[in-house]
């Protein structure tokens, strides 16, 4: 099961910091690789920028009251990148990226469906 994972390219969790700006405050986020593939992907979806969509999901994670002290935005990035995957695998998100992801109703992806403002 190893050969799955440890033939990986060393490239894709290799990390990368970016700087970004959240509410014109610059701000370094340190991710994989990987991880800042995906939100090119996402983001793509949509018709943003990277910066664009970490700054669209940092003011949908404030707005939710779900950030705080204690909340860690790279990891809740992470954590994102790997619903999105999940989702697309899951049937829940067409796998081509034609479609934007703002117009998904994505009820069935969450037993606690909260809408997005």
């Amino acid at each position: 099961m190893c050969q799955i994972f440890i033939n990986a390219d060393p490239e894709l969790y290799a990390t990368r910091s970016r700087s970004i700006r959240l509410h014109g405050v610059a701000t370094s986020l340190r991710l994989e690789k990987l991880f800042w593939q995906v939100l090119d992907e996402i983001g793509e979806r949509d018709g943003l920028s990277v910066p664009q969509l970490v700054s669209r999901l940092y003011d949908e994670l404030a707005a939710s009251n779900r950030l705080d002290e204690h909340a860690n935005f790279s990891s809740f990035l992470r954590v994102s990148c790997m619903r999105y995957l999940q989702l697309q695998l899951a049937g829940r998100i067409p796998a081509d990226n034609g479609g934007a992801l703002r117009g998904l109703d994505l009820r069935i992806a969450d037993a606690e469906y909260r809408p997005c403002a």
